[in-house]
């Protein structure tokens, strides 16, 4: 069977008034990653050949959030906003030129599945015209409906303010999304007319024409969840938690163990590998990966960091892009790691900051240890060899060298290379005054008697 074209148009317009932001609605992040760059993502999971997003005027934001995620999407404006088939319409170029099945999905319903596109689209495969996406909410007021007839065929979508009261009985309401495949899609659209209380041209009243013309519409029915709209910040967050949960339940199936679930927040690109362990409080931002038997203990902040098997991070570990933890390497507790590398064994047990640079195999962290890897303009690099030793409260001024099995006193602040097997030191020598601090306390006491 020849699988004709997908054309997906992501409708992206909305200016969010609710959300009361200066950034556009679908700009706001939920799991970290943009509403807009879900919705791009499962447009590409479904299958499309093409894309078109729908923007605001003046939207340079959305626009390049739109090529950031989908390179080669064409993005048009809708002028004004006068209703969904109208914003469908502002791509009308890319409908013209393609030929194929088209399928509409909106950027503020991030909690759709890829695998529900697909069924949408398969629709259209198994003799619709019109497949129309619903659901069945615990509570339907408020909610367009999906009016069937006899045969389960979708004949029209009712507004709940239009609909009569046999109508509302319908459980199964609007979820937004619909897939086309019908002679010309322009011209279905170019007659929905805008005779309503808001004057906008609505898509959902592509139904009602479709089945004019003797076109078959059926319904694909998703999960409520699914189909939720994010309108407002409240929603946002529920939307959040929504995904959180699915996130942390998968992670569990697969192996994963969580000492407190619901307390660890997952981006949505994180890969966890069978028998890792969570403690309480971790925060997983976008970009990390985490092999077999790794330890992430409590309080821990990681952002586009790979974790090595059996290492162990934390407890208040800090990983920041381009972290790269070997095989059982021990990261403790404020401890921060940025664009390095810990090679295999070496630790980094307590209250340390390391960036721009590479720990070698079995190398030794001390506590207080700083890499001194910025000037002010530019970034520099640290190397420390395998075996190394770095004493407490030593800064590593970048860039420098340190070989491997080398030692760096504590407290030294080191500029020059160290060589293999050598001992780097560089700090005052100390001075000790006898019966100095005896009186030092009696002439303390002696002014404050004479006060």
């Amino acid at each position: 069977m020849i699988v004709p074209p997908l054309l997906i148009v992501i409708l992206a317009a909305g200016l969010g008034v609710r959300m009361r932001s200066q950034r556009a609605k679908v700009l706001h992040g939920l799991a970290g990653r943009s509403l807009l760059g879900h919705a791009l993502a499962k447009a590409q999971t479904a299958g499309a050949s093409a894309i078109a997003v729908v923007v605001p005027p003046a939207s340079p934001e959305v626009r390049a959030e739109v090529l950031a995620h989908a390179p080669t999407a064409a993005v048009f404006e809708q002028p004004t906003q006068a209703g969904t088939a109208d914003a469908v319409l502002a791509a009308r170029e890319a409908l013209a030129r393609h030929s194929g099945d088209v399928l509409v999905l909106f950027a503020d319903t991030p909690l759709l599945e890829g695998a529900t596109l697909l069924r949408l689209v398969a629709a259209l495969r198994q003799g619709a015209n019109l497949a129309v996406l619903g659901f069945e909410p615990d509570d339907p007021t408020g909610y367009g409906r999906l009016i069937r007839d006899e045969r389960g065929r979708v004949t029209a979508i009712r507004e709940h303010k239009d609909a009569s009261a046999p109508e509302r009985s319908e459980r199964l309401c609007n979820a937004g999304a619909m897939a086309f495949r019908v002679p010309s899609l322009l011209d279905l659209l170019g007659r929905i007319g805008n005779d309503n209380a808001s004057r906008e041209y609505y898509l959902t009243d592509a139904v009602a024409l479709a089945n004019k013309q003797g076109l078959c519409v059926l319904p694909v029915v998703c999960a409520p969840q699914e189909a939720m709209g994010i309108n407002t910040r409240a929603q946002l967050a529920e939307a959040e938690a929504i995904f959180q949960r699915r996130a942390r339940e998968q992670a569990m199936r697969e192996g994963v163990s969580m000492t407190a679930p619901d307390t660890v927040w997952f981006s949505y690109d994180t890969k966890i590998a069978p028998d890792v362990t969570i403690e309480p409080n971790v925060f997983f931002g976008p970009g990390v990966e985490i092999a077999e038997g790794a330890e992430i203990l409590a309080n821990s902040h990681l952002v586009g960091a790979r974790i090595g098997a059996g290492a162990r991070v934390g407890p208040f570990a800090r990983l920041r892009p381009g972290a790269e933890v070997g095989p059982d390497v021990h990261i403790g507790n404020f401890v921060e790691i940025k664009n390095a590398r810990l090679e295999a064994g070496a630790k980094a047990n307590h209250l340390a900051y390391i960036g721009d640079g590479r720990v070698g195999a079995g190398a030794n962290i001390g506590a207080g240890a700083i890499f001194c890897n910025y000037d002010g303009y530019n970034k520099h690099f640290t190397d420390i060899g395998a075996g190394a030793f770095i004493g407490s409260n030593a800064a590593l001024v970048a860039p420098v060298k340190i070989g491997e099995r080398a030692y760096v006193a504590s407290g030294s602040v080191i500029s020059r290379n160290v060589e293999p097997d050598a001992l780097g030191i560089a700090r005052s020598a100390q001075e000790v005054r006898p019966g100095w601090a005896a009186k030092f306390r009696a002439l303390v006491q002696n002014r404050r008697k004479n006060r």
